[in-house]
């Protein structure tokens, strides 16, 4: 009998071992809900106010791609390229997301994403023409809030997967 109890015992701590990296699944991808209360640009699309995922790529050498995807996971709006970006440590518990103001008529342009817990982030690619204007404009950070606290003005919600 005792040999039985020290037998589930160690079934059940290897078991957790082996578990354990499952639970840290959302952090290797840095799925991202997002919901914005207006238009917002991405390189190549403008997406519609509304929730989307932000989710790294799911390969091992392509950590610089972000896949857009709608509120249920179910259909690709985007793949975009990214380059690595750098923060301080202020925020790093939340999710940053830095827009380019680009005029009244025209929807903010995300330019960079930093997942929670990190100080490095992803700067989106845009063209050659977009860049040169994304570098002359006002720029600000928000940090996303969740969905009970999102009354203000700006327009970032987010959630982990």
């Amino acid at each position: 009998m005792k040999t039985k109890k020290t037998f589930i015992t160690l079934a059940l701590a290897l078991a957790s071992t082996f578990m354990l990296p499952a639970a840290r699944a959302s952090d290797y991808d840095q799925a991202t809900k997002l919901t914005f209360n207006q238009s917002v640009q991405i390189p190549g699309r403008v997406l519609p106010a509304g929730t989307y995922w932000f989710v790294l790529a799911d390969t091992d050498n392509a950590r610089n791609v972000v896949q857009v995807f709608n509120s249920d996971r179910t259909m690709l709006y985007a793949t975009v390229f990214t380059v690595d970006a750098s923060r301080s440590d202020t925020g790093i518990g939340d999710t940053a997301i830095t827009f380019a103001a680009r005029g009244a008529m025209q929807p903010e342009a995300m330019v960079l994403w930093f997942y929670p817990g990190r100080n490095s982030g992803h700067e989106f690619l845009y063209p050659d023409a977009d860049q040169k204007e994304l570098a002359q404009v006002k720029r600000h950070t928000v940090v996303a809030t969740t969905a009970s606290a999102a009354k203000d003005k700006q327009h970032v919600v987010a959630e982990g997967d």
